[in-house]
C-alpha cells in the first residue's frame, strides 16, 4: 500500500508550491473581499451555516431560572372576551391598563423579582381612570418595573441630559395589598380625573436615557432603516405617559433589531440619537435588577456593575437561543395570572375556599418579562430555531443572558481569516500532490461538513462563532484551481512520460518519473545503478520437452516471467528485456534510488521465494522445473534511451553489466541461487545476511573479484546456517593461507552439519585436489571463471 505521504508527493510539493502558495494567496484574498462586500451572495451563506451550526449544536438548554414569560396568548383573548365582568372592567384587546395594574400587582404578591413589559405606554386610555389605576399600584408597592419606549421619525428630539440611572424602590410593604379604589370596585365613574402636572423634556430624557459609557466603540445611530431613495431620517424617543415618567423605575427601548431576511440572531445594546444614550429595554432591566450604576462597552466586554460578559468586538453580541422558546422559558398565561388574581380576592373579601389556579411560588424570585404571545398582539419573527416566535422572546433570551448567563461571541476576523488560509492551503495542496478524480470530486462536500463540524464544537463548548462561509469559499476557490491546473497543465506531461515507461516499471515508479519532470535524454548518462540478470538453469533441456507443444512452452515461459517481473517491480525495478527466458532489470534508473542496492538485495530475496512457490506449483502439475539463479552488480553504467526515434529501448551498458551477468553465470560453479558483487555487498551490508564466497577472475578481465552470496535479509537468517556460514568462513581463510588439510576437516564437519550447502562442497572439491596436487607458491588463492 502507497504510503500517505510518498517520495511521488514530495517531488510534487517541490515543482508546485510556488502555485500552491499563490492559489493559496488568490482564494484567501477573494474570499476575504466577498466576505466584506457581500459579494457571490457570501453573507446569506454565512447566515444559513451559522443557522445550521446553531440549531444542531446548541439546542437543549435547561429552562431558565430566572426568567418566566407571562403572555396575553389565545386563551387570554377568548377568556377576557368570554367573562362579562373582565369585559366591563378591562374592555377588548388592547386592554385597559387597570388589567395591568392587577397584573403586576399579583405578580409582586408571588414573590416575582422584577418586571419588564415588552410594550409602550405612550398613549392615554379612553377612560384616565385605568391609567392612574396602573400609577397607583406601581406607586404604592414600589413595584421594580421596567417599561419600554420606541422611536419616532417625526418626534421632536429630547435635550442633551447628564443621565442618572433610577434604581427601583423598595416595596412600600409586605404581603397583598388592599382592594384599590378603581374602575372594577368602588370608584365614582363621574368622577374627573386629576390632571398630572406637565413634565419638561430634561424630566423625560432623564428617565429615558441611561449612562453608557463606552470608549472605543460608536454606538449605533437612531435612524430610520435605509428604504428605497429617500434619506434615512433621524428616530427620537416617543415620551410614555407623562404620569408613568416618574413613577416607572426604568425604560428601555424596544427593538427588535432582526437581520436582513428577518431573523432575530444578535443584539445591540444601547443606541444614541446625537443627544443621548438609551439603552434597550432588556439591559435597562438588567441595569437595575444588578445594581449597575452605568453601562461599560468596550469593544469586546460588557460589564454592569459588578458582572462582566464578553461580547462582540463591535459592542454586538449573538443571542444563544438554546432552543425553540417553548423549551427555554416557561410561558404563563396572563388570563390564569388573572383568574388566580381573582379568587385570592373572592376568598379574601368574602371567605370562599381559595383554589390556586397557578402552584404556589410560580413566580417567587423570578423576572417576568410580559408581553403579547398570540398572532395579533405582538411581532412575529424567526429566529435560527423557529420560523415564527413571539418578539418577546428576543427579550427573554437577552435578559437571561444578562442575568445568569452569556451571548455567543464571533471569533475575531484575524482568527476567521487564518482558518481561511489555512483551508485554502489545505484544499489546494491536498488535491495539487494527491491528483486523484475520486478526491477531487469527494472534496468539496467533505470540507463542508468537515468545517460544519470545527465550527460547530467552537459553538458547542465555547460559544464562539467562527465564520464558516469564507473558509469554506476559499476552499472551494482553491479546489478549483487545483482540479483545472491538474488537468489543463499537469495531465499532458505527465502521460507523455507514462507511455514511455509504463511497460518497464511500477504505477508507483511512473509516478514518480512523472514528477522529477526529466525524460532521460536519447543521449544517456552515468550514474551509479545496480544490474539484475536472472536466469533458469538447463533450459534448453527444459524447452526440449516442448518441442511438440510450443504453446505450453509459451504458457509456462509466460507465467514464469510474469510472477518473477511483478516481484521485481514491486520493488522499483526497471524490466530492461527478457532474453528468452532471462530477465533483465536495472535499479536506480530512470528514477533515483539512493537505495539501488539494498531495494536489489530484497528483490533478488523475494524473487527466490517467489520461485520456490512457483516451482511448488509446477511439481504438482507434473510441469518441468524453473530452478532460478540470480547476479547482481553495482556500478557506475551508462543509462538512457538507445536506438532511434522510432524504436527506442531503455538499458545499461559497461563493464558492470557484464559483471552483473557473469555473477549469474557463476552460480552453477558454487551450487548458488544468488551471488552479488563488491560493490552491491558494500552498499547493501547493513541490510541483508551474505557470506564472502572466493576471489574470481571472470573470463576476459584480468581484474580480480570478490564474490559474495546473498542469504537472507538482515537478522533472517537460522542459527543452523549461519553456523554453516561461520565454518566456511573459517575454512576459506585456511585455504587463502595454503592449509588444505586443515580446510579440509572443517569443511566436512560443516557438511555432516549442513550436507546441502554448495559451496562448502564446491570448496571442499578444490582443497581435497589441492591436497594431492600442491598448487605452485606462492598461493594466491583467486579462481579463474569461464564464461
Amino acid at each position: 500500500m502507497r504510503p500517505p505521504f510518498s517520495r511521488v508527493h514530495a517531488l510534487r510539493l517541490r515543482n508546485r508550491w510556488k502555485f500552491i502558495l499563490l492559489v493559496t494567496a488568490l482564494a484567501t484574498a477573494g474570499a476575504a473581499l466577498c466576505q466584506r462586500h457581500g459579494w457571490l451572495r457570501i453573507h446569506d451563506a454565512e447566515l444559513a451555516a451559522y443557522d445550521q451550526g446553531l440549531t444542531f449544536f446548541t439546542r437543549g438548554h435547561a429552562r431558565s431560572r430566572d426568567v418566566l414569560i407571562v403572555g396575553i396568548d389565545d386563551r387570554t383573548l377568548q377568556g377576557i372576551r368570554d367573562n362579562a365582568r373582565y369585559v366591563r372592567n378591562y374592555g377588548v384587546y388592547p386592554y385597559s391598563r387597570n388589567l395591568w395594574a392587577r397584573v403586576f400587582e399579583h405578580l409582586m404578591d408571588e414573590g416575582a423579582r422584577a418586571i419588564v413589559f415588552d410594550g409602550v405606554m405612550d398613549e392615554r386610555g379612553t377612560d384616565e381612570s385605568n391609567d392612574l389605576a396602573l400609577v397607583q399600584v406601581l406607586e404604592e408597592r414600589g413595584i421594580p418595573l421596567s417599561l419600554g419606549f420606541s422611536v419616532n421619525a417625526g418626534q421632536p428630539p429630547l435635550p442633551r441630559v447628564e443621565p442618572v440611572n433610577r434604581f427601583p424602590r423598595s416595596p412600600a410593604r409586605e404581603g397583598p395589598s388592599p382592594s384599590l379604589p378603581v374602575a372594577d370596585l368602588a370608584a365614582d365613574p363621574f368622577a374627573e380625573p386629576q390632571e398630572p402636572p406637565p413634565l419638561a423634556p430634561e424630566d423625560v430624557a432623564r428617565a429615558l436615557a441611561l449612562p453608557v459609557e463606552h470608549p472605543g466603540l460608536v454606538l449605533p445611530a437612531l435612524v430610520q432603516k435605509p428604504g428605497g431613495t429617500g434619506p434615512r431620517l433621524p428616530l427620537h424617543p416617543v415620551p410614555p405617559l407623562p404620569m408613568l415618567v416618574p413613577t416607572v423605575p426604568g425604560f428601555g427601548l424596544v427593538m427588535m433589531e432582526e437581520d436582513a431576511d428577518g431573523k432575530l440572531r444578535r443584539t445591540r445594546f444601547a443606541y444614541s440619537d446625537e443627544a443621548n444614550t438609551y439603552a434597550t429595554l432588556p439591559l435597562a432591566a438588567a441595569a437595575d435588577l444588578l445594581g449597575a450604576e452605568r453601562v461599560e462597552l468596550t469593544p469586546g466586554r460588557l460589564r454592569l456593575g459588578a458582572r462582566e460578559l464578553p461580547i462582540n468586538l463591535d459592542g454586538t453580541a449573538e443571542l444563544d437561543f438554546g432552543g425553540p422558546w417553548q423549551e427555554r422559558f416557561q410561558a404563563i398565561s396572563v388570563y390564569a395570572v388573572l383568574e388566580d388574581w381573582a379568587r385570592r380576592r373572592e376568598h379574601r373579601e368574602r371567605g370562599t375556599p381559595f383554589v390556586p389556579v397557578l402552584p404556589e411560588g410560580t413566580f417567587r424570585d423570578k423576572v417576568i418579562v410580559v408581553g403579547g404571545l398570540s398572532v395579533g398582539t405582538s411581532d412575529v419573527k424567526a429566529t435560527p430555531f423557529q420560523s415564527e416566535a413571539p418578539g418577546l422572546v428576543k427579550q427573554a433570551v437577552v435578559l437571561d443572558a444578562l442575568l445568569s448567563g452569556g451571548f455567543i461571541t464571533q471569533a475575531p476576523f484575524a482568527l476567521s481569516l487564518l482558518l481561511t488560509c489555512a483551508v485554502a492551503l489545505l484544499s489546494v495542496a491536498l488535491l495539487t500532490l494527491a491528483r486523484s478524480p475520486l478526491l477531487e470530486i469527494a472534496w468539496p462536500p467533505a470540507l463542508y461538513f468537515g468545517f460544519f463540524l470545527f465550527t460547530g464544537v467552537f459553538l458547542e463548548h465555547g460559544r464562539v462563532h467562527v465564520l464558516s462561509a469564507m473558509p469554506i469559499y476559499a476552499g472551494v476557490f482553491a479546489s478549483l484551481a487545483s482540479v483545472a491546473f491538474n488537468h489543463m497543465f499537469a495531465n499532458r506531461e505527465r502521460e507523455r512520460l507514462r507511455q514511455a515507461f509504463n511497460r518497464f516499471l511500477d504505477k508507483t515508479l511512473v509516478d514518480q518519473l512523472v514528477e522529477q519532470q526529466r525524460l532521460p535524454s536519447l543521449e544517456g548518462e552515468t550514474r551509479e545503478i545496480t544490474a539484475f540478470f536472472s536466469d533458469i538453469r538447463g533450459f534448453s533441456t527444459f524447452s526440449e520437452r516442448f518441442k511438440d507443444d510450443p504453446r505450453a512452452l509459451v504458457a509456462l515461459l509466460n507465467r514464469y516471467l510474469t510472477r518473477v517481473s511483478s516481484v521485481l517491480m514491486a520493488h522499483g525495478a526497471c524490466l530492461d528485456k527478457y532474453i528468452g527466458d532471462a530477465v533483465v532489470c536495472l535499479f536506480g534508473a530512470p528514477l533515483d534510488m539512493p537505495d539501488h542496492a539494498v531495494r536489489a538485495c530484497h528483490a533478488a530475496l523475494a524473487v527466490r521465494d517467489e520461485v520456490d512457490a512457483l516451482r511448488a506449483e509446477l511439481r504438482a502439475e507434473g510441469l518441468p522445473d524453473v530452478y532460478t539463479r540470480m547476479g547482481l552488480n553495482s556500478a557506475e553504467m551508462f543509462v538512457g534511451n538507445f536506438g532511434s526515434e522510432h524504436l527506442l529501448d531503455y538499458t545499461a551498458i559497461g563493464d558492470g553489466m557484464n559483471l552483473a551477468a557473469r555473477l549469474e553465470g557463476a552460480n552453477k560453479a558454487y551450487d548458488t541461487v544468488i551471488l552479488i558483487g563488491p560493490r552491491t555487498y558494500a552498499l547493501a551490508r547493513e541490510h541483508i545476511e551474505a557470506r564472502e564466497l572466493d576471489r574470481v577472475r571472470v573470463a576476459g578481465k584480468a581484474e580480480v573479484v570478490t564474490l559474495y552470496e546473498l542469504l537472507a535479509r538482515k537478522g533472517a537468517l537460522s542459527a543452523v546456517r549461519r553456523a554453516t556460514v561461520e565454518r566456511y568462513a573459517e575454512a576459506l581463510a585456511l585455504y587463502r593461507a595454503a592449509c588444505f588439510e586443515l580446510a579440509v576437516r572443517v569443511l566436512e564437519a560443516a557438511l555432516a552439519a549442513d550436507p546441502e550447502d554448495g559451496p562448502s562442497r564446491a570448496l571442499l572439491a578444490r582443497c581435497s585436489h589441492h591436497v594431492s596436487h600442491p598448487p605452485a607458491m606462492p598461493f594466491e588463492g583467486v579462481t579463474n571463471l569461464e564464461k
